[in-house]
């Protein structure tokens, strides 16, 4: 009998987990890692959205005093926790170059190549898998209370259009009509015409998961303090001493990731832009698709185990507990603009929740092999698309593994960019 080659994966969210059926798909043997196999995680959590419309990087620029204003609210779109603050800083350094023109267009050219990618490679795993039927194709409204809000992004849109993304604006009348159960304050909106929603976030990890497992995978409960190159292979280490040998090895840990990497001599900026939500699992009839709100910064999407209502992004690290006072204050914002929220039962059984987004300063994920260890091939850094962009990763993990040349090219997302970083 051939001994299939073997692939270890650490970390079981979506994007692990795509890694680990792309390399199925191709005949390996799979081996994943994670501290918690079963339990919460980013993924989880997210609006559901496969947002293959978001290429425009995280900026500052241009915002003037906004992003001051967010921080003095402390239940504001953004929030950095005071102890936090140093360890940021060479994160936000970093941030401050996307504003450069040139930088701005390279990495909105990156984003849109991949995100290219996600909607056609994310309805393969999911016909795979049995869940064809959880994606919606129903667009993504965007709304503004005034036009004056809509100008001010009008650049970001006509860069989007530019770069291939499917959009329309609609007035107050059509906004009314696409979405009755918003209030009629919203002077004018955009329609992302490709956007997409699924069933449940948490549905599709546990379904994929299953399916891995029912053809052949090992799942092993344990924390991986190191993985290093070992010989033509690699090792990861779980601490407390034991090591998992392999042929190739993924690292996916999401927010975690950054402590992996530099083991190998790779440095990762990588923050944790934690988000929350709070899901109604009797309002999800409120609405037909995910609706972004542009000046509060939140979204709400229906999804079949509730209306989902999330948003913010607070700097504090990966240790300090949730200030689910952020779920709360989301909650109120939707009751401005949801009034059928005020309806009896219709907040009945909400549930409050924060994860951890793994963010690059870039808005890149990191995509590709380690440079000094070409066993090890790096998929994390995703920031708010890690659900969107999880298969196209996977679908691109799998042909390294195969020895292919990738259908896209790496270097964008090569973690050797963050080495360049002064």
């Amino acid at each position: 009998m051939t001994q299939h080659p073997h692939l270890v994966v650490v970390g079981a969210g979506i994007v692990g987990l795509s890694c680990a059926w792309a390399a199925q798909q191709r005949g390996w043997s799979v081996t994943v890692v994670d501290r918690d196999i079963e339990g919460d995680r980013a993924s989880h959590g997210n609006a559901g959205g496969i947002a293959i419309t978001e290429c425009i990087p995280l900026s500052l620029a241009g915002l003037g005093l906004k992003p001051l204003r967010w921080l003095l609210d402390p239940l504001g779109p953004l929030s950095v926790r005071p102890l936090h603050a140093p360890r940021l800083l060479p994160w936000f350094l970093a941030l401050r170059k996307v504003g450069r023109p040139a930088e701005f267009q390279r990495i909105a050219q990156a984003l849109a190549a991949l995100n290219d990618r996600c909607l056609p490679a994310f309805e393969r795993l999911l016909a795979d898998i049995g869940l064809g039927h959880a994606i919606h194709h129903r667009g993504a409204l965007t709304v503004y209370e005034s036009a004056n809000a809509f100008e001010a992004e009008a650049g970001d849109w006509a860069l989007k259009r530019a770069l291939g993304v499917r959009w329309r604006p609609v007035d107050a009348a059509e906004i009314g009509r696409l979405e009755p159960g918003l209030a009629p304050v919203f002077a004018t909106g955009v329609m992302a015409q490709d956007w997409a929603h699924i069933d449940d976030p948490q549905q599709l990890v546990t379904r994929l998961r299953e399916t891995l497992q029912a053809r052949g995978a090992r799942l092993v409960t344990g924390e991986v303090a190191s993985v290093a190159a070992a010989g033509a292979g690699a090792t990861a280490r779980l601490r407390g001493g034991a090591d998992i040998a392999c042929d190739r090895l993924v690292v996916a840990t999401g927010a975690w990731s950054a402590a992996l990497s530099a083991g190998l001599g790779d440095r990762a900026l990588l923050e944790s832009e934690r988000g929350y939500n709070t899901t109604l699992p009797a309002a999800a009839s409120l609405l037909q698709r995910e609706v972004i709100f542009a000046e509060r910064k939140f979204v709400a999407t229906p999804l079949s185990v509730g209306l989902r209502i999330g948003g913010a992004a607070e700097f504090a690290g990966l240790a300090r507990p949730a200030n689910l006072r952020r779920s709360d204050a989301l909650l109120r914002l939707a009751r401005r603009y949801l009034p059928d929220l005020q309806q009896p039962g219709r907040e009945e059984g909400a549930r409050r929740w924060m994860g951890n987004r793994p963010a690059t300063p870039d808005s890149l994920p990191v995509i590709g092999p380690s440079p000094g260890a070409p066993q090890v091939f790096y998929a994390f850094g995703h920031g708010h698309l890690g659900l969107t962009q999880a298969a196209a990763t996977g679908e691109l993990a799998g042909q390294w593994l195969a020895g292919d040349t990738p259908a896209l090219d790496l270097s964008p997302y090569s973690i050797s960019r963050f080495s360049r970083v002064a």
